[in-house]
């Protein structure tokens, strides 16, 4: 029975004016997390990004050289450049409000859908800039056209005035926009230099036409307050200052600028192997970041791939046709940017690209390049093939091992009420998913693939590491199971080679609890099993909450905000759509956790990463919520209460 009735007053009335229609940038301010992906460090510092690709995507389109990047004192940041300048003439559309206001206030609104006036941009969906206003607290933006200065402020997605005169601008074109971060969306986070003149001189590498300038009004000690970046040679140069002095194979990085054939854009690429650290590739489109890689990467190393299996071929070297994808990123230290026409990324972020073209658009551009680079220059090329060869070797012996250790492992953990192995030998493409309680792992043994997919189903709530003795920690029955399934022992004599699944996938409920358990498991995995995270082999599984069904019709969605836009769309079936809420993992049945959360072809996932920039920031984040002290505790809940809009409890 409701409280409400309990207390005798009567239940508030649900009808029409229960219903909430967020007007003109409303729901980012609401929903923050769906346009920026959050609230935290990396959402603040993407603002600034947000702003700077719209001048980048003048500077290519060859519009502006000179792009000025200003940190204020006060946090406030300018991004100055010297294109063609925001249009300020009416809005044929919207009487009485100029283009600039459209622009500022309105989502979707902007000069890059049509492919008229930019061939390739990083912003797309016309959210960057209006996203920005509506986060800030303070926008001032400047334009220069005509030899004639116009200027608007706005204040939390609004308008504070009109366009107005700012006087006369005999030699100067351009957009200039200031920015203030609402502190009621942010808090006390603040735009540091470090990492704002690290997104600048990457900018500045991506495309070697343009000229950045950094300054900034705030010390850190360690971040120089002005500076000028023009890289004439791109990417060549981003990698040399990379590596620094660290030995390579090849004497020069194989390095090159090509226009595709069949579709507007270009992709540029260097790529060097060395035994001195471990490889990485570092993505980009549009100038835009993809840590998350994409097809544009699946493409390029498809062409380094096919073009150093084919000069194995062609030089006699039979072991060549051993090697994989994943022995040429040991020691291959990669940039790849490509500029191709609206491209489809994953989520407003830009995080991964997903334009399909894209994998044949840069393979191709590459892999010619590539035959030729390395028929030119045998003594690298050699080198780079000797070592790719063994790496292969010792991969497969790895693997050899691996699978003896695995039929032997198995029968050594006899725990038939706890792991629930796979049937597959070897590492390679297999997942263990660490499930909540034995009714999510009845469900998930149905739903599972037996030959890829394992389970570990844990009782309750593990220890929390990090306030737990060694002698406790060593004692500990969940974590000891969980260790022996995945074979690698932990803190100090935890060795990565001895991994037995390819993913360690957490699977929780979507409640407080399940977060809480998510939480813990984390917590282990970042202090007594760091590598696991940093070479990408631990996620979070995304159970959704809701279940609609309209007839023959199924939809799922991860929260409520996903389900009211699906009801107010529909399904596209016929009657009324039944809304179901899982309460937990055991109540999904097979069908749902494998449609879901199971099958890679329809789930999600999120993978559990450390910003390469901010790992301290991490480690301090971890020990303030889990360590010993609740002191810290509170001290961070106190600071971050008031970002939470509703709790699900």
């Amino acid at each position: 029975m409701s409280s409400d009735l309990l207390s005798g007053q009567e239940p508030e009335a649900y009808d029409a004016s229960s219903i909430e229609v967020l007007e003109g940038l409303e729901p980012v301010r609401k929903r923050p997390g769906m346009y920026i992906g959050g609230t935290d460090e990396r959402a603040l510092h993407h603002l600034v990004a947000e702003v700077l690709d719209n001048s980048m995507d003048e500077a290519v389109a060859g519009h502006a050289n000179r792009i000025e990047v200003e940190l204020h004192a006060d946090g406030a940041c300018t991004v100055r450049d010297n294109g063609r300048g925001i249009p300020t003439d009416p809005h044929p559309k919207f009487p009485g409000k100029s283009a600039l206001e459209v622009i500022l206030c309105t989502l979707h609104a902007g000069g890059k859908f049509s492919g008229k006036a930019y061939q390739t941009s990083g912003g797309l969906h016309g959210v960057g800039i209006s996203v920005v206003n509506a986060l800030s607290d303070h926008v001032r933006v400047e334009v220069a056209r005509d030899r004639q200065l116009v200027a608007q402020e706005f204040s939390r997605g609004k308008p504070t005035g009109p366009v107005a005169p700012a006087g006369a601008a005999p030699n100067r074109k351009g957009t200039s926009v200031t920015f203030h971060p609402d502190p009621e969306i942010f808090g006390k986070l603040a735009l540091k230099p470090g990492r704002l003149l690290k997104m600048v001189r990457s900018k500045a590498y991506l495309f070697s036409g343009v000229e950045i300038r950094w300054k900034s009004a705030i010390d850190d000690g360690e971040t120089p307050l002005e500076a000028v970046f023009h890289f004439p040679g791109g990417l060549s140069d981003y990698l040399a200052e990379t590596l620094g002095g660290a030995a390579t194979y090849a004497d020069q990085p194989f390095a090159g600028t090509v226009a595709f054939r069949d579709a507007p854009g270009k992709v540029e690429w260097a790529i060097n192997w060395t035994p001195s650290r471990d490889g990485f590739i570092q993505s980009y489109c549009n100038t835009v970041p993809t840590p998350e890689g994409g097809t544009h990467e699946a493409g390029f190393w498809a062409a380094i791939l096919k073009g150093v299996r084919a000069h194995g071929e062609r030089s006699g070297l039979k072991k060549a046709a051993n090697i994989t994808r994943e022995d040429l990123t040991a020691g291959g230290c990669a940039l790849v940017s490509c500029f191709i026409s609206e491209p489809e990324f994953v989520g407003q972020t830009k995080d991964r690209l997903a334009t399909n073209a894209a994998a044949r658009l840069v393979e191709t551009a590459v892999r010619d390049h590539f035959d030729n680079w390395l028929a030119a220059d045998t003594k690298s090329a050699g080198a780079i093939l000797d070592f790719l060869v063994l790496r292969a070797e010792e991969r497969l012996r790895r693997r050899q091992e691996k699978e003896t250790a695995r039929k032997s492992a198995t029968k050594k953990l006899r725990l038939p009420g706890k792991l629930t192995d796979c049937s597959n030998s070897s590492r390679e493409g297999t997942e263990l998913f660490i499930v909540e309680g034995d009714s999510a792992g009845g469900s998930a043994k149905m739903a599972r693939e037996r030959k890829t997919q394992a389970l570990l189903p844990l009782r309750g709530k593990i220890l929390n590491v990090l306030g737990a003795a060694s002698a406790k920690l060593g004692s500990n029955q969940e974590i000891g199971d969980l260790c022996q399934a995945l074979g690698t022992g932990m803190g100090t004599k935890f060795n990565i080679d001895d991994l037995r699944y390819e993913k360690i996938i957490i699977m929780t409920d979507a409640d407080v609890d399940g977060a809480h358990i998510a939480s813990l498991l984390m917590t282990f995995f970042y202090a007594q099993m760091r590598p696991l995270i940093d070479h990408g082999h631990l996620y979070l599984a995304c159970p959704p909450l809701f279940r609609l069904t309209q007839g023959a019709r199924r939809a799922y969605c991860l929260d409520e905000a996903e389900k009211d836009r699906l009801l107010a769309k529909g399904l596209g079936g016929k009657g009324k759509i039944d809304v179901s809420r899982f309460k937990g993992l055991g109540e999904m049945d097979a069908k749902d956790l494998k449609d879901t959360t199971m099958n890679p072809e329809t789930r999600k996932l999120i993978r559990v990463r450390i910003e390469d920039d901010m790992p301290n920031e991490t480690g301090d984040l971890v020990e303030r919520l889990m360590g010993k002290k609740p002191e810290l505790r509170f001290e961070y809940i106190s600071q971050n209460a008031k970002f939470v809009e509703e709790l699900d409890v």
